[in-house]
């Protein structure tokens, strides 16, 4: 059995999405954003930064860290795995989705400065890991999937995350 994890490293496009479900279950959606940064080729061609966008889903516990912690701009790390799901439009045209389930957060923002001294202070966030094998099966008996697939349809922005 092998269990492909995907790790990335960037900058949250929008305020975290979270709903909350009847059994007390929630789930997190927002965009993050990853450069990959340009370069001058050996023959002096220029290549220009390359950013992509994901789309990310934390559920339960990691949902509740987003809400509290996760902004637009917030720089962070996920680890999971790649979901891809299909629905179909308005005009009944088959539209599918890529998604990263995350089982790790991490925000790696910095904590402010003597300059900011006058601010409220900021809560040191918990560095959050999902059980995989415990959320699989909660998943499964709480949520079904054809419920979840229907409710993460998504709206594309084209916001910068800055």
């Amino acid at each position: 059995m092998s269990v492909n994890k995907i790790l990335l490293i960037g900058n949250v496009g929008k305020d975290p999405e979270v709903r909350y479900f009847d059994n007390g279950g929630a789930v997190a959606n927002f965009s993050l954003a990853t450069t990959e940064r340009g370069y001058t080729a050996a023959n002096g061609t220029q290549i220009p930064d390359r950013t992509e966008w994901h789309n990310i889903v934390l559920w339960r516990g990691l949902a509740e860290t987003a809400e509290k912690y996760v902004r637009k701009g917030s720089k962070i790390y996920i680890e999971g795995k790649i979901r891809t799901r299909s629905y179909d439009d308005q005009q009944g045209i088959k539209r599918y989705v890529t998604e990263v389930w995350g089982d790790t957060l991490e925000l790696l923002d910095r904590k402010p400065d003597s300059a900011q001294a006058n601010r409220p202070p900021f809560p040191e966030p918990p560095v959050t890991t999902a059980n995989t094998s415990q959320t699989k099966t909660s998943l499964s008996n709480s949520v079904p999937e054809n419920d979840v697939s229907s409710s993460l349809e998504s709206d594309e922005s084209n916001d910068l995350p800055f």
